[in-house]
């Protein structure tokens, strides 16, 4: 198992470092020159855009929010990621690559909105009224390329409802264990597994609208809580602050990381672990962003972009922060364990206690937020009715297989697993972005004109493959067609 293990992360290694990188960095950076860098000047119209109204459904309001979708992408981006995988990426990349992932960020954000405001151009209709799209419907749609979208819905599915879901279960399961005594270890494994099986199924049998009343309530709560015992931490460490930053900074840039090869491994893993954390261009968010009803497309593209910067700027810059204040010189933890020992040296054993508790909304959340995209991707595929419950019960099965065992293997497949989705995103988002820039123009010119935005298909009528953007009584167009 362990050679296994060793070539996966040889070709994994070489996968990212050599192809997935570069592309990341490169289309990155090509959106943000294209839209003048719309994740950071338009950052207060983010804000407006989050905190308004709900739009109608078709069918008197069964679609999600604005809000409701920026929390079921938040609920899968906001995960153990933003405890364990910044830990590991301080421990092999060094303080660095916490200005690599604060990077990724920024340039990520473009990415984000490019392919949420594309979802939601090419969204199509569910049952009840409530909407469903991603990256493998405007391949279809957009690009003509139903293959395509097929094997992105295959990768899409794997990953997050699968794979994702059981590392999820295994870390709750890991972090609650080392609280109990270890004569209790043994039987509390089965048993928080059959826990987080019931929990989710009460949620996912429920649809997407149960999913998003979930997480609306899950992700506001696990935020608050863990930024405020990360605040504690760091305000009692405040006088570190200064030689945190300089480490930071010094380890991205510095002389002696670049002779030892640091500067690297410090760009490598702030990359790698910013992508996973915030997942933007991956392809996983628009999947939630479309299921969203508003008046223009460009609306949920930049509520997207605000999600890569809560994840990042916010959580995971904590997570750094609680790390580098107490534990400058790492020792040998790594992972949630890392992060576990520098709340509990601040803070006292109580600490503990309430990370397990955040850990476990966190990843809780997580899962629900896995499994509707793989949903949505499943019903591209097939609209047979046997299907969705046999995914939703072979999800629970997971779930609970998942907290039994290590998941190390499983780990470095999900690296590769989520290199493919993000490399099959930014090939088909990087030629149809020049419509999400139209859009966006359509979008500018009309709050130019002091309107709340609004689009019909009719504004861009050399669009092929639209279907759901038809003018309504509520929906008309604010200005001539662009």
């Amino acid at each position: 198992m362990s050679a296994i293990d060793s070539f996966i992360v040889d070709v994994n290694d070489v996968f990212w470092t050599y192809l997935l990188i570069p592309l990341v960095i490169g289309a990155g950076l090509y959106f943000t020159v294209r839209s003048k860098a719309v994740q950071v000047r338009l950052f207060p119209e983010m804000l407006r855009v989050l905190k308004g109204k709900p739009q109608p459904g078709e069918d008197g309001g069964k679609a999600v929010s604005s809000f409701g979708a920026f929390t079921i992408s938040a609920a899968a981006r906001v995960g153990t990621g933003n405890i364990a995988g910044v830990a590991t990426a301080v421990t092999l990349g060094g303080a660095g690559a916490v200005f690599w992932m604060w990077m990724m960020a920024v340039i990520g954000g473009a990415s984000a909105f490019v392919e949420s405001a594309l979802a939601q151009l090419y969204k199509v209709r569910g049952a009840g009224g409530s909407y469903r799209g991603g990256p493998a419907y405007y391949m279809q749609r957009a690009l003509g390329k139903r293959w395509l979208g097929v094997l992105f819905a295959v990768t899409i599915t794997v990953t997050f409802g699968f794979v994702f879901n059981a590392v999820q279960s295994n870390t709750i399961t890991s972090v609650a264990t080392a609280s109990l005594p270890a004569s209790e270890a043994e039987w509390f494994g089965p048993a928080i597994g059959l826990l987080l099986a019931a929990l989710l199924g009460l949620a996912v049998f429920g649809g997407v609208k149960r999913i998003s009343s979930v997480t609306t309530v899950l992700v506001p709560v696990m935020a608050v809580v863990y930024l405020l015992l990360g605040s504690a931490v760091v305000l009692l460490n405040l006088g570190d602050l200064p030689r945190v930053f300089g480490d930071i900074v010094g380890g991205a840039f510095g002389f002696r990381e670049l002779a030892a090869g640091g500067i690297g491994a410090a760009i490598q893993q702030g990359i790698r672990r910013g992508m996973f954390s915030n997942e933007a261009g991956l392809g996983s968010a628009p999947n939630a962003g479309a299921a969203a009803e508003v008046s223009h497309p460009v609306k949920q593209g930049l509520v997207q972009a605000l999600g890569v910067f809560f994840d990042t700027l916010l959580i995971c810059s904590m997570t750094a922060f609680v790390i580098l204040t107490t534990n400058p010189e790492l020792g040998g933890r790594q992972g949630a364990d890392l992060t576990q020992s520098a709340l509990t040296d601040t803070l006292g054993g109580w600490a503990g206690h309430v990370l397990t508790l955040v850990v476990f909304m966190l990843a809780f959340s997580s899962m629900i937020g896995n499994y509707y995209y793989g949903q949505s991707n499943i019903e591209f595929m097939t609209d047979r009715r046997w299907v969705l419950p046999a995914y939703r019960t072979l999800v629970l099965v997971v779930v609970f297989l998942g907290a039994l065992g290590s998941v190390s293997v499983v780990w470095n497949l999900a690296d590769v697993f989520m290199g493919l989705m993000a490399l099959i995103n930014l090939l088909a988002i990087l030629p149809l972005s020049a419509i999400a820039f139209r859009l966006l123009d359509d979008y500018l010119a009309q709050r130019r004109l002091g309107l709340d935005p609004v689009f019909t298909r009719d504004r861009l009528p050399d669009l092929d493959g639209v279907e759901c953007w038809e003018a309504r009584p509520d929906r008309s167009p604010a200005t001539a067609p662009v």
